[in-house]
């Protein structure tokens, strides 16, 4: 079976697994340890119906046990996990066509890169936080996979990494004086690190300007919505540093 069969096929099941780490991380809860459950009634949740996607079709979105609807935010993050995992096979496809989808290594290390800018950027979405045990590991992750395929870009990867954590705190110090108030939060900082730390520095700028556009984008929407958007107003920021760093990762 071609590698990029089985990451697509192992994608619903990771966006399972990155479905109740979104919900249960940044409220505290044990994400590994403990046994799925209802969130309604806590009635453990049998083995076969934790199929991705299938399960929430075959159960009509709710408890066998109690009846009580399941948070849709399951299937949506599986779902989405595929899509990153399609994402990723098309654009190693589209770089290498005569080779397949290239080295089976690399295909499973921007999944991996992909799964974890999801997670973060929906847990920022929902709670304004980028929890440190994901973006700080995401950091010697990015430096290990850049020694073991590039070594010649180990040391340029680390820079990046550094730099791009001092530009946006920086930028962070410099507005709290001026404005007396958080702009950019010290997990953004974290995470443009992270990114940095798989993207390398020349393409460090391209990640600030594509995540700047996006952000502008989503206040611009959220203006066409109805919504109160002024100097104030709180945007995360997380989200739209992921997207733009994976696109980055993927695209240049």
């Amino acid at each position: 079976m071609a590698e990029w069969v089985t990451v697509l096929i192992a994608a619903p099941f990771i966006g399972s697994f990155l479905a109740v780490l979104i919900r249960r991380l940044p409220v505290g809860l044990y994400v590994a340890w403990s046994r799925s459950a209802c969130e309604a009634c806590g009635s453990p949740i049998r083995a076969g119906d934790l199929l991705p996607l299938w399960s929430h079709v075959r159960l009509h979105g709710r408890c066998r046990a109690c009846g009580a609807p399941i948070a849709a935010q399951h299937w949506q993050v599986e779902l989405a996990a595929f899509a990153v995992a399609a994402w990723a096979v098309a654009a190693h496809t589209a770089a290498a066509p005569s080779a397949g989808i290239g080295p089976d290594a690399l295909l499973w290390l921007d999944c991996i890169f992909g799964w974890t800018l999801l997670a973060l950027a929906w847990i920022d979405w929902d709670h304004m936080l980028l929890p440190d045990a994901l973006t700080l590991p995401l950091i010697p992750a990015g430096l290990a996979a850049t020694a073991w395929l590039q070594p010649n870009l180990a040391t340029d990867h680390a820079l990046a990494a550094a730099l791009a954590y001092a530009a946006l705190r920086t930028i962070a110090v410099i507005y709290r004086r001026i404005r007396g108030r958080d702009g950019l939060g010290e997990g953004d900082a974290k995470l443009l690190a992270a990114i940095a730390a798989w993207t390398g520095l020349e393409t460090l700028p391209w990640v600030l300007l594509v995540a700047a556009l996006l952000g502008l984008t989503a206040a611009l929407l959220m203006r066409l919505r109805g919504h109160q958007v002024q100097s104030a107003t709180a945007i995360p920021f997380g989200p739209c540093l992921a997207v733009a760093g994976w696109i980055v990762r993927l695209h240049t």
